[in-house]
């Protein structure tokens, strides 16, 4: 277990540049959708984490030619729409929710038999929202009470084409259904209450799939028209706005501090977090605006300085459901009470997020009330939380990366346990760090 602690930084500002590491969820959806193109799909800028290379293993064992050609840059050799082979082993994806979920879409479309495992924290996470729909469509599913890894998978001989009102906004559920009916003989197709995160519709219709999106009855509603053929495409991922709010909210909180962080992915899907902490007082300025494979990019020049406590909307959840932990350390500093609500999925990803921020918050000297559907913080106005604490961030990568971040406003260091799991989405976190000025490192 990695034990890493965060030095405060006292007086001193953050200053320098860094460039955001690819986005994690159009990574992997970059390899899979390379899987089922026809020829060679070329990959820039890719996020070499444990979650996304594990996505590559899983891809390469369903069939496809995965080769890594340089720093970020893969090449996935399709095997078409249905194409997919039955792989020898169990597909291993570690900690990623992402990618079991998705690949579990693109197997149940296919009529082979796949097992999925993962880590111990990956385990504990419930599945059933995506095996739910998945079964509708002809899929057979064996696994642990509760719909928990491992599961064995068995696809239909002819997948069945649905119409699946999902109960909550989740760009997973939605992208499993999508995956599964890209082989239906048919239109599938997908009704939210409100919008999630669109990557997927928007790699699909590069790759020539035939997606719509519309609004009807109040609800969001997507659909793709099965049995494409899907042409190769050169992909160029973006920086990942999730990763990026680490660098952004330290330089906030640190008066004086000046940080650009370069080739930020925009998505007005993903970037909610940016403007609640713009409403909260924050100065973010966006440089050189541009698109890049499909997707809206910029550069964020972030300066230090006082904030207020705000709302974070429930209808901007979606937008920003993993940036939560890090909101929470700038409300911390911030001047006032910041309510999240309306955010309970939080307690169902890597851990019990919401629980995990309320008890360390606490233990850092941080007023907070804990709600079922989120939690109210009530800030310092910016003087430094006592902090002097261990955090167990139970091996979840954004828990640990926001305190680090935290520890570096506190009067005391913090260190945080479990923290070997940042290398799942930010194997460059620290050193990212060193460049700014701070100091995280184990001890």
């Amino acid at each position: 277990m990695t034990t890493l602690t965060a030095t405060p930084m006292g007086k001193i500002p953050l200053k320098g540049e860094i460039a955001a590491p690819g986005d994690k969820s159009i990574s992997h959806r970059s390899l899979m959708f390379g899987a089922l193109a026809v020829g060679p799909t070329r990959i820039t800028g890719l996020l070499e984490g444990e979650d996304v290379r594990a996505t590559a293993r899983a891809v390469a064992a369903l069939g496809a030619g995965v080769e890594r050609t340089g720093e970020g840059a893969w090449t996935v050799h399709g095997v078409g729409v249905g194409g997919l082979a039955e792989p020898e082993c169990a597909l291993d994806l570690g900690n990623s929710g992402t990618g079991a979920r998705l690949l579990m879409g693109m197997v149940a479309g296919c009529p082979i038999t796949a097992t999925f495992t993962g880590d111990a924290s990956l385990s504990r996470r419930p599945m059933s929202r995506v095996i739910e729909p998945l079964s509708r469509m002809g899929a057979v599913f064996h696994g642990r009470e509760g719909g928990r890894l491992p599961i064995t998978l068995t696809g239909p001989a002819d997948v069945m084409p649905i119409d699946y009102r999902s109960p909550v906004a989740s760009a997973q559920v939605k992208s499993a259904v999508l995956l599964a009916g890209l082989n239906a003989a048919g239109r599938t197709t997908v009704r939210e209450p409100a919008a999630s995160r669109d990557h997927t519709e928007n790699m699909l219709r590069s790759f020539g799939a035939a997606v719509e999106t519309r609004t009807e009855d109040g609800m969001i509603v997507v659909t793709v028209d099965g049995q494409p053929e899907l042409a190769p495409q050169d992909i160029a991922v973006p920086g990942d706005p999730s990763s990026a709010a680490f660098a952004a909210v330290a330089a906030l909180i640190l008066p004086g501090s000046e940080v650009t962080i370069r080739n930020v992915g925009l998505n007005p899907l993903r970037a909610g977090l940016f403007e609640v902490l713009t409403a909260m007082g924050g100065e973010i300025d966006v440089l050189d605006r541009r698109e890049e494979g499909g997707e809206p990019v910029g550069d964020l020049r972030v300066r230090g300085g006082a904030l207020k406590g705000a709302g974070a909307p429930p209808a901007n959840a979606a937008a920003m459901i993993d940036e939560y932990p890090i909101l929470c350390i700038a409300a911390a500093l911030a001047e006032g009470r910041t309510e999240m609500r309306g955010i309970e999925e939080l307690r169902v990803k890597e851990s019990d997020r919401i629980a995990l921020m309320v008890n360390g918050l606490r233990a850092a000297g941080v007023e907070v009330e804990e709600h079922e559907d989120g939690m109210t913080v009530s800030g310092s106005g910016g003087r430094p939380p006592a902090g002097g604490c261990e955090i167990d961030a139970s091996h979840d990568h954004r828990i640990a990366m926001s305190f680090l971040v935290l520890g570096l406003a506190c009067a005391q260091p913090i260190a945080v346990t479990g923290a070997e799991t940042i290398a799942t989405s930010y194997p460059a976190f620290t050193d990212h760090f060193a460049r700014l000025g701070a100091d995280i490192q184990s001890r």
